[in-house]
């Protein structure tokens, strides 16, 4: 099972009590899930979302969870179709799954060599099409943009080079490319220096980031008031992406509608980070960041 990051501080900052309706937008293996049905236990209700069918399938014998197979950006067609009306919290874990990495086989991982998929479901485009296909300039905009990759313009010349006399198909070749174009010094460090190059191919592939933002935004409209959000990012683009919101919701700003001016408050000053007790068992954990407000 993926391990639950920050799951004492999640469950801290939800508070979920017996009979409610709670969400939990990236279900994967039920890490979080699990825990908070306790809670919820008997007449609660937890709604689980995940894009890919085969985690999904792992939790079909639980009790109290609805599945729903789709991206939590469209939570709210996937709620229609449930005839769901409103929530009184959600999770927002947007970390990447160790299913995905160690056994899916879809290049998410550099240390497998695996085709360069990336997908979390099939209607998107292969981080494979992704290299092969784009030009010089969008590929390079991807690693500067989500990957905020120092070497991006070195590593993107290398690929489009390589992909001249044939197509890029795996990770280890991809791999090799990148080691080609970065300076020793660069492959020499504590962070991988792939992995930046990996994230930003990931979060394109995905469309991650305009996810966030709309499934966020969405979860708030069902939320009733009283009602929290809990979100656990791991790279700053993301933690930026849920400062905002939660800011943009608690700040009055009388140039906009009422309806979105001061509706919130923020829970979290700053994030709350894993303890070393957590890193010492799961050091996966490291890069997380944990931010929640409450609708009022």
């Amino acid at each position: 099972m993926h391990k639950p990051v920050l799951l004492k501080e999640v469950m801290e900052a939800l508070e979920p009590k017996p009979g409610e309706t709670v969400l939990d937008a990236t279900i994967d293996g039920g890490g979080h899930a699990i825990p908070i049905v306790k809670k919820i236990y008997p007449k609660g209700i937890l709604v689980g979302i995940d894009q890919d069918v085969e985690l999904l399938e792992r939790l079909k014998s639980e009790k109290n969870i609805i599945l729903l197979n789709g991206n939590f950006r469209d939570l709210d067609k996937l709620f229609e179709k449930e005839k769901i009306k409103s929530i009184n919290k959600a999770l927002f874990d947007l970390g990447i799954s160790s299913w995905h990495l160690e056994s899916s086989g879809r290049g998410f991982s550099f240390q497998k060599n695996e085709p360069l998929d990336m997908r979390y479901s099939p209607e998107s485009e292969t981080a494979a099409n992704l290299i092969n296909k784009f030009s010089e300039k969008e590929l390079t905009d991807i690693l500067k943009k989500y990957g905020e990759e120092r070497f991006a313009g070195s590593i993107v010349r290398k690929i489009c080079e390589t992909r001249k006399k044939n197509p890029i198909k795996t990770t280890f070749e991809l791999i090799e490319i990148i080691s080609q174009a970065v300076p020793d010094w660069y492959k020499r460090r504590r962070l991988h220096f792939a992995t930046k190059t990996f994230q930003a191919l990931r979060i394109a592939v995905n469309d991650e980031l305009e996810a966030l933002k709309e499934g966020m935004d969405k979860a708030w409209r069902f939320l009733e008031p009283g009602g929290r959000i809990a979100v656990i990012s791991f790279h700053s683009l993301e933690d930026r992406i849920v400062k905002n919101f939660f800011r943009e919701k608690a700040l009055a700003d009388f140039f906009r509608e009422k309806a979105l001016a001061g509706e919130g408050r923020i829970l979290t000053k700053k994030p709350i980070l894993p303890s070393r007790e957590e890193l010492r068992v799961n050091p996966r954990a490291r890069s997380a960041k944990l931010r929640a407000g409450e609708k009022i």
